[in-house]
């Protein structure tokens, strides 16, 4: 009955956080304004959180929102031109260009006035007709490209994509709207202008005017025009985080049960199924607003697939604790989840948050759920092995005998977290071969993704077989949970973002390299400390 009211209360107050996030504040309905861009059509605070963040590298501009800054830059775009917003961090092209290493962010004419600049895109568009790979230095320079595109077109009114046509299915941008929009928009840009002077009344004038423009636009082409229900989904997607909320609660899950384990306190451990339910609640609805708002299985980019992993990794702990109730397990699931959706949170230039149209090879529901789906979940249940193979390697330091019995615990539930691993992953290696015959005419064509999750799954093979042989013993089995998971690593991030190569090029990516590099190399030294340390000891005490 205890666990039924904290569930129920943690129901209540998810519940209470939903509706004060709903809706959008008097004076804001430009932020729900449908606009196309990037292939889809989405709502104005989107594409300019979106465009601010591709340009500045955040969301907010000195305390502004995004909506509220990107539309000056077409109203006064002279009054940007002293403004530091581009951003760039890369040293060797901060050395290019002769600009200070120690900033961030620069004026426009500091980087796109310097001589050096045409001489650098020439050497990019080289780099990228002969096709080659681009280094870290070339995909800066591609960004920064790229930002200079956005801001220009954005001050131009040709990238501003608000009315849909009387006929065909691209938008039409400001600078060319027709006769009769212009005074419907004309009016939207007076009334925000009297808005961020603080003209008394502006901000409901400025409502009425996007409300009218918008009714006008859907009245042209309702087909073209989202519904409203789903344009204010979106802005309350975006205004909600579910993903950060539910890591919030996947920490304060792991913190219970560590207080458990220091005071003996049965409720922490109430706490903590309570937290980590929440947190799971809100993974859920995260996945949910975006299968709604994209239309299709939320697996299409690294972003995707770090937050899918990490729902997968709490739902196969949540099982296993329920089975095995070591405790152990659902710290390591909350601590797995918290891991991966932090990471997912705080690293938005290399995981694209953003939602954004499939890649034609993609254009399939039913491949992306058996295919991708099913490749990625194995992954969720190899990374809870791992974050289980650093707990069990903690306790091994501590004292292995004293230890012994939580050991042998966490020791099965790397087994059965293998295990299960190996099950989704082998049949979706070969739903990938009937995906990849049915696409490109061959069922295994050797391709770095191919090649790499077969080499996964050998390697997991190899260590359950080992494990069934009575060769990897528990010690052996803590250490291999470790290590093999950088095949995982290599499969899911190195062959997207290290090599860069083959037909699956819909996921690739930059940036990030050296965070995972620093991860795998300490937890290599962590499981070479820990190996020296097991064999120094005498052999009863192992």
């Amino acid at each position: 009955m205890k666990m039924k009211r904290w569930v129920l209360v943690a129901m209540m107050a998810v519940g209470a956080v939903f509706r004060a996030e709903a809706g959008v504040k008097t004076g804001e309905a430009l932020r729900a304004l449908p606009v196309q861009d990037g292939g889809r059509v989405k709502p104005y605070d989107t594409f300019a959180q979106e465009t601010l963040n591709g340009i500045y590298g955040k969301k907010t501009y000195e305390g502004r929102d995004a909506w509220e800054i990107v539309l000056t830059w077409m109203l006064a775009p002279t009054v940007w031109a002293d403004k530091e917003i581009f951003e760039l961090r890369n040293k060797d092209l901060l050395s290019a260009l002769g600009l200070d290493s120690s900033r961030r962010w620069f004026k426009g004419d500091e980087i796109f006035g310097k001589e050096r600049f045409p001489e650098l895109m020439q050497d990019l568009r080289a780099r990228r007709e002969s096709k080659e790979k681009l280094s870290p230095y070339f995909q800066d320079l591609q960004r920064l490209e790229n930002q200079w595109f956005l801001f220009r077109e954005m001050a131009t009114g040709r990238l501003l994509r608000v009315l849909p046509p009387a006929d065909g299915d691209t938008w039409i941008p400001v600078a060319d709207l027709p006769a009769e929009a212009q005074p419907r928009f004309l009016e939207i840009t007076q009334e925000f202008i009297a808005r961020l002077s603080g003209v008394e009344g502006s901000p409901e004038r400025l409502d009425r005017a996007v409300v009218a423009f918008e009714d006008f636009a859907r009245a042209r082409n309702p087909q073209l025009v989202p519904s409203k229900l789903h344009i204010a989904t979106e802005i309350f997607y975006s205004d909600f985080h579910p993903f950060r909320w539910a890591y919030v609660a996947y920490l304060l899950g792991a913190v219970a049960l560590l207080l458990f384990w220091s005071f003996n306190k049965n409720y922490f451990v109430t706490a903590a199924w309570v937290f980590i339910l929440a947190g799971f609640l809100l993974n859920t609805v995260g996945f949910g607003l975006r299968v709604y708002l994209a239309g299709r299985p939320p697996v299409s980019n690294m972003y995707e697939t770090v937050v899918w992993v990490a729902w997968g990794a709490v739902l196969f702990a949540m099982i296993l604790e329920a089975l095995y109730k070591t405790r152990l397990i659902l710290l390591a699931g909350a601590i797995t989840g918290w891991l991966a959706l932090v990471v997912a949170d705080s690293a938005p230039v290399v995981l694209d948050p953003s939602l954004q149209p499939l890649e034609a090879v993609l254009r399939s529901n039913y491949w992306l759920i058996i295919h991708v789906m099913t490749i990625t979940i194995s992954y969720a249940a190899f990374f809870l092995a791992f974050i289980l193979g650093d707990v069990g390697l903690i306790y091994h330091l501590k004292n292995p005998r004293q230890h012994a019995d939580k050991i042998r615990g966490v020791v099965n539930a790397i087994y059965r977290c293998m295990q299960i691993g190996v099950a989704f992953l082998a049949p979706g290696i070969i739903l990938g071969g009937v995906w990849a015959d049915y696409s490109w005419g061959r069922f295994w064509g050797w391709d770095p993704k191919e090649t790499w999750a077969l080499i996964v799954l050998l390697g997991y093979l190899a260590v359950l077989h080992g494990r069934l042989s009575g060769w990897i013993k528990d010690f052996g089995l803590l250490i291999t949970a470790v290590v093999t998971f950088s095949l995982v690593i290599m499969a899911w991030y190195g062959v997207n973002f290290v090599l860069g190569a083959g037909l699956h090029s819909y996921g690739f990516g930059a940036g990030g390299v050296e965070y995972v590099g620093g991860f795998l190399f300490l937890h290599f030294l962590f499981v070479v400390y820990v190996w020296i340390l097991h064999r120094s000891r005498a052999p009863s005490a192992r």
